[in-house]
């Protein structure tokens, strides 16, 4: 199946200017500055707990940083941060599902809000997360590692300029981090990807910027 180009993926940015975040009197991370460019795959790198899931909320306008500002633009246009959830797509180990739904009312109730890449039908992203013997399987009922692959495809899939993936080998096998590995090099195309990392190989090799989130501790 041909990799499929975003018609909207063009010169998005997520500018960081002295960014930084607390909970309470302690620092997540601040004075963060950074640019991020369509075309590219960044990694964020940190050990468990470092902050890598709460810099990703601040990247996608979900939790507001204490301190800084974040600018995302289009085409060099602003855009608006209760608007920018229209660009990007997440794939979260945490983000739930609907339990009750099966993998094909799942993509058809996406569908609803986030349309897919142009040209992929219901059966072709089923094909790509490889669980066609479970397409009318409740969620519920799916091991750790096919809700992985659930979440990771319905965010990989999905027609947005920005992907963003946390830890998105969480629970998949040697079988599963291949099966991402080939997905993502398939599909990002010219699109801004994000993901955050324990330094695994699988999850990081597309990326070609690296950030150490403990350097932006103090």
């Amino acid at each position: 199946m041909p990799a499929c180009i975003p018609e909207n993926a063009h010169d998005m940015q997520i500018i960081l200017r002295q960014a930084g975040k607390k909970f309470n009197q302690e620092w997540i991370f601040r004075n963060l500055d950074y640019t991020f460019h369509s075309g590219k795959a960044y990694a964020i790198l940190g050990a468990n707990g470092s902050g890598k899931s709460t810099l990703l909320q601040v990247i996608n306008g979900s939790m507001q940083a204490t301190a800084g500002e974040i600018t995302y633009t289009k085409e060099n246009q602003n855009i608006p941060v209760d608007k920018v959830y229209r660009y990007i797509s997440l794939g979260l180990p945490y983000q739930d599902l609907i339990w009750e739904f099966s993998l094909r009312e799942s993509i058809a109730f996406q569908r609803r809000f986030k349309d897919f890449l142009p040209g992929l039908k219901d059966e072709d992203i089923i094909g790509l997360c490889q669980l066609g013997k479970h397409k009318n399987k409740p969620l519920r009922y799916f091991s750790s590692g096919m809700k992985q692959r659930v979440r990771q495809a319905l965010a990989i899939l999905s027609n947005t300029d920005v992907v963003l993936l946390d830890e998105p080998c969480m629970n998949l096998d040697a079988a599963g981090r291949a099966w991402f590995d080939e997905l993502l090099n398939q599909y990002r195309n010219n699109r801004l990807v994000i993901i955050s990392s324990n330094h695994m190989e699988d999850e990081i090799r597309h990326c070609q910027e690296h950030i150490d989130i403990h350097q932006y501790k103090t």
